[in-house]
């Protein structure tokens, strides 16, 4: 029974990080006049602000002590963090530009390719290996994403980027040892000293909008913080007692509420074209988390002994 109520926990844990995620274009949108640069110096300054607390709140000062040793005395884990910071902030304002610029439908594009991002990333970096399954997922994904460029007349590199950053975000925490609070707490470590002059700049000259734009922006810009740590949060709490596989079935939940959001709240253009490349996707992905499953693996290894006998 405490594994099934675990089990329903961490369902309950990741689905709401997905929820959250997937509203944040409702959260970024009031702020466009704001500009994209000053909401991520915003979003990365209050998240270390955050973090700090929440370390201290669950009594982990002596844990994150010990990690920041550990950072600046290995070379692997400090070039890890750091590049990774780099990354998570590159998406991040990538993210916040697309959603004011009317790129919503785009930026979830992304996220639905990032799945498929990190399995080549695992193949080329981690020499993991594909079944025959995942390579036709592939397949038919790559035939979505071209049939979108051919239909734009032009690469969609907002959702090429932001699934690369994040795969290689993915890729870089991979290689990192840090749990996810710490490591959220390290990453804006290294780039708040930036974010900060930035802000104290704006402020400076009277261009920021903290303050002098009001009481609700300011609110907003303040809240971005929460907005950014909370469903990392609940997602370490959710993958802790769940499969990858109900993972990855949970993930399409973000980019699924950003799509809609795109089209019908945000009226921005949905063709057939578009329909048609993002059902190819939805296709590679569905054939993708299935050759994750058990059920998968036996018929795969089924067929490998069959073919086994058969040279036999």
């Amino acid at each position: 029974m405490k594994t099934y109520n675990e089990q329903t926990k961490g369902v309950w844990y990741a689905a709401l990080a997905y929820l959250i995620w997937g509203f944040l274009p409702l959260y970024w949108k009031p702020l466009d006049q704001s500009g994209s640069g000053e909401i991520l110096a915003h979003r990365i300054f209050w998240s270390f602000v955050l973090m700090l607390a929440v370390m201290f709140l669950l009594k982990r000062k002596k844990d994150l002590n010990r990690d920041v040793k550990i950072l600046f005395s290995s070379k692997k884990q400090f070039f890890s963090v750091f590049i990774a910071s780099i990354l998570i902030s590159g998406n991040w304002l990538m993210y916040i530009w697309a959603v004011n610029n009317d790129h919503v439908v785009e930026a979830s594009l992304g996220y639905y390719i990032n799945p498929l991002v990190n399995v080549i990333l695992g193949m080329a970096v981690l020499k993991e290996r594909l079944n025959s399954w995942q390579i036709v997922s592939f397949v038919i994904a790559a035939c979505g994403v071209f049939l979108l460029t051919w239909q734009y007349g032009k690469f969609p590199w907002v959702a090429i980027f932001l699934a690369l950053s994040f795969g290689l975000y993915g890729l870089a925490k991979k290689l990192g040892s840090f749990d996810s609070l710490t490591g959220l707490t390290l990453e804006t470590m290294f780039v708040v000293p930036a974010a900060f002059a930035y802000l104290a700049y704006l402020q400076w000259n009277g261009s920021g909008s903290f303050i002098i734009g009001g009481i609700s922006i300011t609110v907003l810009l303040w809240g971005a913080g929460i907005v950014t740590a909370l469903p990392l949060v609940l997602f370490a709490q959710g993958v802790k007692r769940i499969t990858m596989t109900m993972t990855g079935f949970l993930q399409y939940i973000a980019p699924t509420i950003m799509l809609l959001l795109g089209v019908f709240l945000y009226h921005e253009t949905f063709t057939e074209i578009h329909l048609v490349s993002f059902t190819l996707i939805w296709l590679a992905l569905l054939i993708f988390t299935i050759s994750k499953t058990k059920w998968a693996n036996y018929l795969i290894n089924r067929k490998n002994k069959n073919s086994l006998s058969a040279k036999i």
